[in-house]
């Protein structure tokens, strides 16, 4: 399977837009090098790179095969590989950590709450990390573990944790008889064809990291580090064009890769990070980015001298990415999501042609139309063969409810208002359809209070 071969169209005026919000981002943010990319319909539509990829090299730009350090972007693919464990039944969600890593000394701390950082667990490993750029193997992370505080309740409260993803590698590492980068290799990198996305800087083009000190314009170069047993919660190095396909993956999944229900699962939010205004939330794995009426899904990335960030629109397929060379930069999922925005209101994707169907299944004849519940219409038609449902004046954003046959007169809602629940048909003499019930509620061909029916 292979993304970004095919370039969609953005048109001339919307490139110029775009290419605008990075040179201003370079330039009020005092970031030597920036890259920008936007892909839509799956393919890569728009690139461009502002400032120096290497200063040894000043005003030649960085482009979308430019490495960068993606950092936290990592822990996206922890969790895809984690999910497709689940879904392989080698772990539930809600085990413990000590059932795959006999040797912690933490009880009750879950693999879901591990993934949306609501374990309570401090933040990096023990040992100062940072500050002494020194960093743990596999056997010295879970001996840290064990040292490391439990800093909060369970689900008390979002508290990010690179020491909970390094864990989570090692879970991955232990139930597939591998290690970490090896599993994301096989499971993800060479089914998505993502060749330049590797641990550490892979020796092709890349950008160099610096940092821009706040009183001068001389940038200091920042050292390559080697993260060690951390690389699942940050060691990745990546290019635009690599992670246009991570975004367009997120966006209509594979399931080579990870199925589209599982994908879903891990967009659901499980916690808010914002408290405040409610503008960043977490699923299993992914950021939840909220900008207006819009929630964009994917992650951000800081290391020594590379901030990036890339999001994805799933419901129009529309994904930014952006990388740049600095340790302190203008904030990335907000560049990322503009370049976002500006495509879908300049410049918007055509709407998918309407193709009419080819038949009506007989037993849905009769179901067909306005059927009241609770005193409101719920308009039942069919779309390519499948029963839906809908209130009238729904919002085009708002999906209607569709149904999967199970039997004779039963179904399931499998996706939109009251997913999961049945609906039940029940007929009279002459096989008329007379009365829905729907999670249990009756529906009418007429308005009825509650009990008329009686």
């Amino acid at each position: 399977m292979a993304y970004c071969r095919r370039v969609t169209e953005i048109a001339a005026k919307t490139q110029s837009a775009l290419s605008r919000i990075l040179a201003e981002r370079q330039t009020e943010g005092r970031v030597p090098g920036i890259v920008g990319a936007v892909a839509r319909s799956g393919a890569l539509a728009w690139s461009d790179g502002v400032g120096s990829a290497d200063l040894s090299a000043p005003g030649v730009p960085p482009t979308a095969d430019s490495q960068y350090l993606i950092a936290s972007h990592s822990k996206t693919f922890t969790a895809v590989a984690i999910m497709a464990l689940r879904d392989e039944g080698k772990l539930s969600l809600d085990a413990q950590v000590q059932e795959f890593i006999p040797e912690s000394k933490h009880e009750g701390i879950t693999v879901r709450q591990m993934l949306s950082h609501i374990s309570g667990m401090q933040r990096e490993p023990v040992g100062d990390v940072w500050d002494q750029l020194n960093f743990p193997d596999r056997a010295e992370l879970i001996a840290g573990w064990n040292e490391a505080e439990r800093i909060g309740k369970p689900h008390h409260r979002f508290h990010y944790s690179n020491l909970v993803y390094s864990v989570l590698g090692e879970i991955v590492a232990r139930l597939d008889g591998r290690s970490w980068y090896e599993s994301i290799q096989a499971r993800i990198l060479q089914p998505l064809e993502m060749r330049r996305t590797t641990v550490g800087m892979d020796g092709g083009p890349a950008a160099t990291g610096y940092y821009v000190p706040p009183f001068s314009d001389v940038p200091v170069k920042e050292p390559l580090i080697d993260i060690g047993a951390m690389a699942a919660c940050g060691g990745l190095a990546s290019t635009a064009e690599d992670l246009v396909r991570w975004m367009m993956f997120i966006a209509n999944p594979t399931d080579e890769v990870l199925s589209k229900d599982t994908l879903d699962e891990m967009c659901q939010p499980q916690t808010m990070a914002d408290v405040d205004r409610w503008q960043l939330g977490f699923g299993l794995g992914f950021m939840l980015f909220r900008r207006g009426e819009r929630v964009f899904v994917g992650h951000t990335g800081g290391m020594p001298g590379h901030i990036t960030g890339s999001f994805v629109h799933r419901p129009s397929g529309t994904a930014g990415v952006t990388l740049m060379n600095t340790t302190s930069s203008p904030d990335p999922a907000t560049i990322a999501t503009d370049l976002i925005i500006k495509v879908l209101e300049d410049d918007p994707a055509l709407p998918t042609p309407w193709i009419p169907g080819t038949s009506v299944p007989d037993e849905l004849v009769g179901i067909l139309g306005t059927w009241f519940s609770e005193g409101n219409p719920f308009v039942f038609s069919v779309k390519d063969g499948k029963l839906q449902a809908a209130a009238p004046g729904l919002p085009s954003w708002k999906a209607p409810a569709v149904f999967e046959k199970i039997s004779e007169d039963l179904y399931r809602t499998v996706s939109g208002r009251e997913v999961g629940e049945l609906l039940r048909i029940t007929r009279d003499a002459t096989d008329t359809p007379t009365t829905l019930h729907w999670a249990t509620y009756l529906c009418t061909r007429q308005p009825l209070a509650f009990g008329e029916w009686l």
